[in-house]
């Protein structure tokens, strides 16, 4: 008898689901970054100076004296979420840049070398500028890049912070060191530095902190009206343009697109919101969609994390004294452990997590260190379970699928016993 069989449809004959379109604030942010990336280049063709900087960097400064500036972190984070990063990171390492070095690092010493990526091109700069506040790692990286590229270097040396705020001596360290960048600024670029018009870039920078805060405290509402991955996509935005007033409408759209979302009852998040996690570490950008794609099959949302908060500094428009302090005070600089613990608890509670993911991040040594004893303690001091896995914010190498999907299935093993007997008590 002859066996009749059934023709499988190719796999590729059903229907593409169609793409939601982005949201309008998601659209203006990508204009934002595409805008600042050929605007530094078109200055370049120009004549213009142009500077390469660190993240946290006191940027109001080269704002104010209109300079245009690139940031290697957030290019080496956009290479890396578009899996554009593999051979500069093969690259940097066949020139003797080690594999523990922070990626983010050896992907712009390997584009130092190439000048060539994919996308979010840089011009060679005339200065670089760095802030060690972050990690001292920055500071052999800009090294390397201005010695590379035979530019001056601008150091900003915030000196580590073990209290819980910084001393006034500390504070007159750092501002006679930003007294003395405004000036070499002026003399590299031309340009004089007008004190009301840096005053005014400070006010739009606390404009856009507030907003900045505003955005991430409106996740608090439970259910969350946002799917917290969603404010990797906004970074850019605190990181790259502080100072700028385009960041102040992009900022208003997303809280106006949130904030409809919380009077609509409605969510980005795409599945219903079963457990909320805080995410201790950055994002670990080449899995970006498989993290988040394992946390929504459980129903987790991401609805806080300290890593996105860190460029939220505050001070009062014209005080350079307030400003030294602010970026002296930042999370990263102010690692003493009873402070870290303490912010931590205080999200926990706010946002009204579940369960806490920490990232164990190969390139950021400092970010690690403390997370140990960290866990224990915010475990111990509110009773919410935890996880970690090992990845790293640029190098696909240190992570695994496997591992990730095993351990968040953990966490939702304890957070689902937990709701368990939560309810049970209620009865």
């Amino acid at each position: 008898m002859e066996e009749k069989t059934t023709q499988a449809a190719a796999p590729d004959a059903a229907p593409k689901k169609p793409k939601k379109p982005l949201p309008k604030s998601r659209i203006m942010v990508g204009e934002q970054l595409a805008k600042l990336y050929q605007d530094t280049i078109d200055a370049k063709a120009r004549g213009e100076k142009i500077g390469w900087s660190a993240s946290i960097f006191p940027q109001e400064i080269a704002e104010a004296l209109g300079l245009y500036i690139v940031y290697p972190e957030n290019q080496a984070a956009g290479l890396a979420a578009r899996h554009q990063s593999d051979d500069l990171l093969a690259h940097a390492e066949a020139a003797g840049y080690n594999m523990d070095i922070c990626s983010y690092a050896r992907t712009s010493l390997a584009y130092m070398d190439t000048l060539t990526a994919e996308s979010n091109n840089m011009p060679k700069p005339d200065f670089v500028l760095c802030c060690n506040n972050i990690c001292n790692q920055l500071t052999k990286w800009f090294e390397n890049l201005a010695h590379q590229f035979q530019v001056p270097m601008f150091l900003i040396d915030t000196v580590y912070n073990y209290d819980p705020c910084a001393s006034d001596a500390k504070v007159k360290y750092v501002r006679a060191q930003i007294d003395d960048l405004i000036h070499g600024l002026e003399e590299i670029s031309g340009k004089k530095m007008d004190y009301d018009r840096l005053t005014e870039v400070m006010r739009i920078s606390q404009r856009n902190k507030d907003l900045w805060r505003e955005a991430n405290e409106l996740l608090a509402v439970k259910p969350a009206p946002l799917a917290g991955f969603d404010l990797f996509n906004y970074m850019s935005c605190m990181v790259c343009n502080r100072g700028k007033e385009s960041t102040t409408a992009v900022l208003e759209q997303l809280i106006s697109e949130i904030k409809e979302n919380i009077a609509q009852g409605k969510s980005t998040f795409p599945v219903e919101e079963e457990y909320r996690v805080f995410w201790e570490g950055i994002a670990c950008w080449p899995y970006l969609g498989h993290t988040f794609k394992t946390l929504k099959k459980y129903g987790i949302n991401m609805v806080a994390t300290g890593y996105v908060n860190a460029w939220g500094l505050e001070y009062e428009p014209g005080d350079l004294d307030g400003l030294a302090r602010a970026y002296i005070d930042l999370p990263n600089n102010n690692n003493n452990l009873e402070t870290v613990v303490a912010r931590r608890i205080e999200a926990h509670k706010k946002f009204q997590v579940d369960g806490t993911i920490y990232h164990v991040n190969r390139s950021c040594k400092v970010m690690d260190c403390q997370q140990y004893e960290t866990q224990r303690r915010i475990s111990e001091a509110t009773g919410i379970p935890f996880t970690s896995f090992d990845g790293d914010q640029a190098d696909f190498r240190a992570y695994s699928e496997a591992q990730y999907e095993t351990r968040i299935q953990g966490l939702v093993e304890v957070m689902e016993q937990r709701k368990k007997e939560r309810e049970g008590g209620k009865k």
